[in-house]
């Protein structure tokens, strides 16, 4: 990802972010693993960070996008809802749609840009 040039959607609910490429790393996890802890630890992510992003996009959204279960004798666990998935698709289609009317534009500014392993003409001599 050392010269990476992309456009980050984010969905907003007033001040609060309540969707965008974090929440949707997350909920692809959650997906995956079955568990908040697990999909924190996949996605390099506290377990405290991962715990209160769901809680935002449970509240920011009418329905919540995962639902968890208290440990027990099977231990619990976490699963996207089907509005999780609903919502994780869509904003999955929204980014690809925003990456490609963008394209040109980003082709032109990566163009640009100087490359991030690569010294500035300011600092050789």
């Amino acid at each position: 990802m050392a010269n990476s040039k992309s456009i980050r959607l984010r969905v907003l609910q007033g001040e609060t972010i309540a969707f965008g490429p974090g929440k949707a790393a997350l909920l692809q996890a959650i997906q995956q693993s079955g568990s908040i802890s697990a999909a924190a630890r996949a996605i390099g992510m506290s377990y405290r960070r991962a715990w209160l992003l769901v809680e935002a996009m449970n509240q920011c959204f009418k329905l919540p996008l995962v639902a968890t279960a208290t440990g027990g004798a099977k231990g619990g666990g976490a699963q996207v809802t089907p509005m999780g998935q609903e919502v994780l698709s869509h904003y999955q289609a929204m980014q690809g749609r925003a990456e490609a009317a963008v394209a040109a534009d980003m082709a032109y500014f990566a163009g640009l840009m100087a490359a991030l392993d690569t010294p500035s003409d300011a600092t050789r001599h």
